[in-house]
């Protein structure tokens, strides 16, 4: 997601119209003008969004979308390229003053992008506390990249960090300011395999210690199921479809129930689940295309991507494997 806020930090309630004054009325703090039946206390920490909707050059992306996230939940979001994954997040965030319809966040609230967005001329502990003020703030950036395993960097530049330390760099950043909703926009898009199973266990771990409410938006249908409580398909402008992630944790891909749900996502954002899938009867690859004879390529097998140079907080399991939720 390009634009926006350059270091995720966001303070201030965001309640009421999207069209009118951030700060609303007494009224406009609660959950609005519902029926009776459907009336509900205001939740701290928790997300409402009804009727939002985003046009740009005419072509409305976003066509009335409600969403509701509990306080503590994690939500994944996915959806088709161009479906409007982060133009939701971005209205949710605060970021995006264009958009219309009635959205109640919480205070505390942060995002962390793709790109980790770290200014190069700031040491590492600067920039985590970039925005704040106040007294004692070295000792809140140490506490908050000692959670991410980057206590040691602090006096770094930015540019003598791999990728998997400037994004942990960039959670840090998030984590600093306690928040109630916590925004991650493709967090991991741009990050090799193995440092990309770390930090997503990194994150499962520090939800779980900390318990924001979470909305992630991602193309990752396992990323989504290893991490979130609900997955939420966006298609048309709306909330198409809803999946509760009912696996329990610690979750391993080779759970019956994950295997049935990814299945079943997969359809639901129009990808064949069985698509590439060997099938050993025919000794041929199930693909929508014909390709030549697998086994009569002579090319060697891909290099193993390389994995973060910096030694990690403490060992991450397996991408079977993501942190327990404290019961």
């Amino acid at each position: 997601m390009s634009g926006g806020n350059p270091v995720g930090h966001l303070n201030g309630p965001l309640t009421g119209s999207l069209t009118g004054p951030l700060n609303g009325t007494a009224e406009d703090t609660a959950w609005g003008n519902d029926t009776a039946g459907d009336r509900r206390p205001d939740l701290a920490g928790g997300v409402r969004v009804r009727g939002l909707r985003r046009a740009f050059s005419g072509r409305e992306i976003l066509h009335g979308v409600d969403l509701d996230l509990a306080p503590g939940e994690f939500v994944a979001l996915l959806g088709a390229s161009g479906s409007g994954k982060s133009t939701l997040l971005r209205a949710v965030a605060g970021l995006d003053t264009q958009a219309e319809g009635r959205l109640d966040v919480p205070e505390r609230r942060a995002v962390v992008f793709q790109e980790h967005r770290l200014l190069p001329w700031s040491k590492v502990w600067r920039n985590v506390t970039l925005g704040l003020s106040g007294r004692g703030l070295r000792d809140r950036a140490l506490k908050a990249l000692d959670e991410v395993g980057l206590a040691a960097r602090a006096d770094a530049w930015p540019t003598t960090l791999s990728g998997g330390e400037s994004q942990r760099v960039a959670l840090a950043r998030a984590l600093v300011r306690t928040p109630e909703l916590l925004l991650l926009d493709e967090p991991f898009g741009a990050l090799d395999a193995l440092t990309r199973l770390k930090a997503q266990a990194l994150v499962a771990r520090l939800w779980s210690q900390h318990r924001p409410a979470v909305l992630l938006v991602t193309h990752d249908v396992e990323e989504a199921l290893l991490l979130a409580d609900r997955a939420l398909v966006l298609a048309d402008g709306r909330i198409a479809e809803e999946f509760v992630v009912d696996v329990p944790r610690p979750r391993s891909l080779d759970h019956p129930r994950f295997a049935a749900l990814r299945r079943r996502l997969l359809i639901s954002l129009g990808v064949d689940p069985d698509l590439g899938r060997f099938d050993a009867a025919s000794g041929s690859a199930n693909s929508a295309e014909t390709g030549p004879d697998p086994s009569a390529s002579s090319s060697p097998p891909p290099p193993e991507p390389a994995s973060d140079p910096m030694s990690d907080p403490a060992p991450f399991p397996d991408r079977s494997t993501v942190a327990s939720r404290p019961r």
